[in-house]
């Protein structure tokens, strides 16, 4: 895999670690997988009452990870739901913000790629999805076999409406595959346009020049960005950080920014607290506090 764009319009970060990565992964397992196995769970878990919307409102509500109940007037959008409490040795270190039983009658899935953590099999089978589940190109075998009633495979820049919807897959700076050497599948972001906002989910990717193409493209008003695991052990570009999570912002031109795939499971060579704290530490520097939304696990917020 190299780190220019396929022909499918992703951009792959490579899977080669770069060098020092077997003292990088000695570090990752002695300070944070071990201490993790160990340690208690934190945050609660919350049964919020989900009152119908009007118009052009949406409630967005972080279940955690890259997980986000997304709402609109009409519709409810998951995006990467996630309740593993553990991945392999990795242990979940926060709770999921909603127990998975207390979701709103959902209407449309969305998987931003087949990583284990944003892929996660046994959530997606216990969700009932009316019109079904969105995923990148060469996921279906992933999520065929998990009883949705419609799988729909989507490729860069390729648009489908769904009630009442306009979903669009956006290019990313990752990688897709589900093992080692499972390369055909694609990656990316969606962007969700509905009552009136456009909402953009980058799902997982490093920094990169398309952030400014997707805002050209699409007026963003609600910009969901990745900030944490950017201390990969394995060296390899596959992540932003705080200060690049916000650069990517302004390319998008979006008018709020919420972070997400820090805190709940621990990826990165970081401290836990790290990324939250750098990130409104450089919104204050850019002057974008007032367009900055830090999300609890399980508290909604509606726009």
């Amino acid at each position: 895999m190299s780190d220019t764009p396929n022909s499918n319009g992703t951009n792959n970060s490579g899977l080669k670690p770069t060098k020092g990565w077997p003292q990088r992964n000695y570090r990752f397992l002695r300070d944070q997988i071990v201490p993790g196995i160990f340690k208690r769970r934190e945050g609660n878990q919350f049964r919020p009452e989900f009152h119908p919307l009007n118009g052009e409102s949406v409630r967005i509500t972080w279940i955690g990870h890259a997980g986000f109940l997304i709402q609109f007037e009409s519709m409810n959008v998951l995006v990467d739901p996630n309740w593993a409490m553990w991945h392999g040795i990795v242990k979940r270190s926060r709770l999921p913000g909603i127990p998975i039983d207390h979701l709103p009658p959902i209407d449309l899935v969305l998987v931003t790629h087949a990583h284990y953590d944003h892929l996660h099999k046994k959530s997606l089978r216990v969700i009932d999805s009316r019109y079904g589940i969105i995923v990148p190109s060469g996921l279906r075998d992933l999520v065929s076999r998990l009883k949705f009633p419609a799988v729909y495979e989507m490729n860069i820049w390729e648009e489908l409406k769904l009630g009442g919807l306009t979903i669009t897959h956006t290019p990313s700076h990752h990688w897709g595959a589900r093992n080692l050497h499972d390369t055909h599948r694609n990656f990316g972001g969606f962007l969700i346009h509905g009552g009136g906002k456009d909402i953009f989910h980058c799902g997982d990717s490093a920094y990169f020049d398309d952030f400014k193409t997707i805002g050209a493209r699409h007026n963003i008003d609600i910009a969901i960005l990745p900030i944490g695991a950017y201390e990969a052990p394995s060296g390899r570009d596959v992540h932003m950080n705080p200060e690049e999570a916000l650069q990517a912002f302004e390319d998008l031109g979006g008018e709020v920014m919420i972070p997400m795939h820090y805190g709940s499971f621990p990826l990165g060579n970081e401290s836990p607290l790290e990324p939250v704290q750098r990130l409104s530490a450089e919104a204050h520097h850019r002057g974008l506090t007032d367009k900055l939304v830090v999300l609890d696990e399980g508290s909604p917020v509606t726009f």
